[in-house]
């Protein structure tokens, strides 16, 4: 949500925003505010006169009543009883034109910010830098399930009797490697100086609609039924939220936390859940981070982010590309988003496999996460970023780590977390 200062002030940048977004059909939506905002402030002055107004008369019965002038005095007390349910009447119109404001608000884009190129959609995404030499092998890389079935660490036939589409079991050296990846992560960042956090895995409403844009929140959030709860779809939404109604300390920031948790998505809008793969799923498992700064700081938080995952694939052996999203492609929170695609040698592309973003004071602005100043206080910089999300990230690992022979070589830095594993074997065939 932006500030509405903006909109009183130059409406016509913020719609040029929306038109760069290519959200012609909410461009009124400024307008609305505009005229909403009026008379919410004209509603708030009318109630400010009709108490000073009452607070005048009620002074005044007293000091006739002390005069012994009763009938001036009665007819005083009629006048002010009559301003009760005037003033009861504003202060509603104020709470109803103050909600129809938000509502309008919270649909307005972030701005976005003057390097974003632009574009419609993702189609228009525009490549920035390829990290890593991408490898064609010479010989056939399998899809990922069967590369997962050779060791006998997947299975989808059970997942769909007990769940359905998008949901998968994961066993033995497949498993092990799925956790083992997550660890990885999380000592990795750590010694980047992130704190390690695990959050709830349910958020309340407020929350969620603090995180994030309605239209995300209908194509991904699963509710449950009967509670104000959601499932998160990702440690973000929860990270973030932590903070509500929060004022900072400068000496507390940067915050730097790199969070695991399960992540569930209905995928509302998407393709299709597969019924033979993991690239698409239901429920993950994830190893994030979130920082939380001074607005001064968030770009150069933004470059370190995304060049830590990158660094991360890299020491996997898994070649990347930075992708720059497009402002069609940017949600309506982010002022800057970059995504770090990786190498499928079976496919010969890039594939996504994880997305860094600057919201700028957007999220903490509907969540009121704010940061102590010497004269005011002002809204916190919030941004995220995922280091790993198996099992798509298992995809890049297992085909770029892949050998001629169907065995999977293991990196030296995941060893220690497979137990000294330098080489996974597929399984004996039956």
């Amino acid at each position: 949500m932006i500030d509405i200062k903006l909109i009183r002030t130059d409406p016509e940048m913020v719609k040029e925003n929306m038109r760069k977004k290519f959200q012609h059909d909410r461009v009124s939506l400024v307008d609305e505010v505009l005229d909403l905002d009026r008379k919410y402030r004209e509603a708030i002055a009318e109630a400010d006169r009709l108490r000073a107004e009452r607070n005048q008369k009620s002074k005044a019965i007293g000091a006739l009543m002390a005069q012994g002038k009763r009938e001036e005095a009665e007819a005083a007390k009629a006048e002010v009883s009559t301003i009760g349910p005037r003033l009861e009447a504003i202060e509603a119109q104020e709470t109803e034109l103050a909600q129809a404001v938000r509502e309008r608000m919270l649909k307005i884009p972030n701005i976005i910010d003057p390097s974003v190129p632009i574009g419609r959609d993702d189609s228009e995404n525009v490549e920035v830098e390829r990290f890593g030499e991408p490898v064609v092998p010479g010989f056939e890389i399998p899809y990922h399930v069967d590369i997962m079935e050779s060791f006998q660490g997947i299975d989808l036939d059970s997942a769909r009797k007990t769940s359905g589409n998008g949901f998968y079991y994961l066993t033995g050296d497949i498993a092990r490697l799925h956790s083992s990846i997550l660890s990885y992560a999380r000592d990795f960042m750590i010694g980047k100086g992130f704190t390690y956090c695990i959050p709830p895995f349910m958020i309340r409403s407020n929350v969620v609609t603090g995180v994030m844009s309605f239209a995300e929140m209908e194509n991904m959030m699963y509710k449950i039924e009967g509670e104000d709860l959601y499932l998160i779809g990702t440690s973000e939404h929860s990270m973030i939220g932590r903070f509500i109604d929060t004022i900072l300390k400068p000496e507390q920031l940067p915050l730097t936390l790199t969070s695991y948790s399960p992540c569930f998505r209905k995928e509302v809008g998407a393709h299709g859940i597969e019924e033979r793969g993991v690239y698409r799923i239901h429920q993950f498992e994830k190893q994030e981070m979130v920082v939380i700064c001074e607005p001064e700081e968030s770009m150069d938080w933004y470059n370190k982010m995304w060049a830590y995952t990158v660094e991360l694939f890299r020491t996997l052996d898994i070649p990347v590309r930075t992708l720059e999203c497009c402002s069609g492609d940017l949600a309506d929170l982010k002022v800057k988003s970059v995504d770090v695609e990786a190498w499928s040698p079976r496919q010969q592309k890039y594939f996504e496999v994880g997305s860094c973003s600057n919201l700028g004071d957007a999220q903490a602005r509907r969540l009121g996460i704010r940061i102590k100043g010497e004269k005011q206080n002002h809204f916190a910089h919030t941004l995220n970023n995922t280091v790993v999300a198996p099992p798509r990230m298992l995809i890049a690992f297992l085909e770029n780590n892949l050998r001629a022979d169907g065995s999977v070589a293991i990196p030296e830095v995941l060893r220690p977390y497979m137990g000294g594993q330098s080489e996974l074997r597929p399984a004996p065939k039956a």
